[in-house]
């Protein structure tokens, strides 16, 4: 066997975390018609594969880096500079009297987890096309993975914003067991569009395109740089329609204590992430048992 690329899998490197069947057992797949529940028990059979794409996607990212996993760390940190000179410092925004610097830092975080997620996640499918192709498993395992391989960045620019804390003075708030939560919200929040857009990829190949410009314009309109004390109250209930809005306003709640409105904001914002999210689950499920044909 020749030499594969950790970008790509070989036929033995899949059939190794594959779940193994008897020898005589005949596998039929047939296309299925309407909506196709979830089956958890065969996501579990494949729990290994789902693992082993997700350290592969880890390999892949800091293969051939002069920095490898310093990138976690500088990324957030080289934009946290970036928002406290141009947002908190020249442009004085407010920061419910958190310093700036911290502010920025605790919105920059889930935000780029999600980011992250979202534009893996979106590609998957198109990205392993050979692999879809080739040999049958839950296809819902290729986002999933994409999506997961972004909680180690993650943990590591965390651990940053635990060493701000400390440069600072500051103690978390006692209400810091809203963090899993604002994680998980992250999670299933680019994951929702991470399914849709993925799905939609393999037969509008323009998809990818607009990706770019769509995290750039969600970030605009999350409060990262911004507090969400600036936006009026008439507006709160259209503004918490943004899924992301939610979750930094829990993770902010989480670290630095409750912000007035950040209940409800956080509560719109779940039940518009838990709507796309079934919405994307629903359409990428249907039209699953194409991807093999188009992608």
């Amino acid at each position: 066997m020749g030499h594969t690329d950790d970008a790509t899998l070989s036929d033995a490197q899949i059939l190794e975390h594959l779940p193994s069947r008897p020898p005589a057992s005949v596998t039929v797949i047939r296309p299925s018609r309407g909506w196709v529940p979830i089956d958890f028990r065969e996501l579990w059979l494949y729990r290994e594969l789902l693992v082993f794409l997700t350290w592969r996607d880890l390999k892949v990212r800091y293969k051939q880096t002069a920095l490898g996993a310093l990138w976690a760390i500088l990324q957030p940190v080289l934009s946290m500079a970036a928002f406290s000179l141009f947002f908190g410092r020249l442009a004085k925004l407010p920061s419910d009297g958190i310093p700036y610097p911290l502010f920025a830092l605790s919105g920059l975080i889930p935000w780029q987890l999600f980011a992250y997620a979202l534009t893996q996640s979106s590609n998957s499918v198109v990205a392993n096309k050979n692999l879809i192709s080739k040999v049958y498993f839950p296809r819902l395992i290729v986002p999933l993975a994409a999506v997961l391989s972004g909680l180690v960045d993650f943990g590591i620019a965390f651990g940053v914003l635990l060493v701000m804390f400390i440069v600072y003075g500051f103690v978390p708030s006692p209400a810091l067991i809203m963090i899993p939560l604002a994680i998980i919200l992250t999670i299933i929040s680019a994951l929702a569009v991470g399914l849709w857009l993925s799905a939609l990829n393999v037969r509008y190949r323009d998809v990818q395109y607009t990706i770019p410009f769509l995290t750039q314009f969600w970030m605009l309109i999350t409060p990262i740089a911004y507090s969400t004390s600036l936006i009026p109250e008439r507006f709160r209930v259209v503004y918490g329609l943004n899924p992301m809005a939610g979750v930094v306003e829990c993770f902010r709640w989480g670290l630095f204590g409750q912000h007035a409105g950040s209940l409800s904001l956080i509560g719109l914002s779940s039940f518009v992430v838990l709507l796309a999210f079934l919405g994307g689950l629903a359409y990428f499920k249907r039209v699953e048992k194409t991807f093999a044909d188009l992608a």
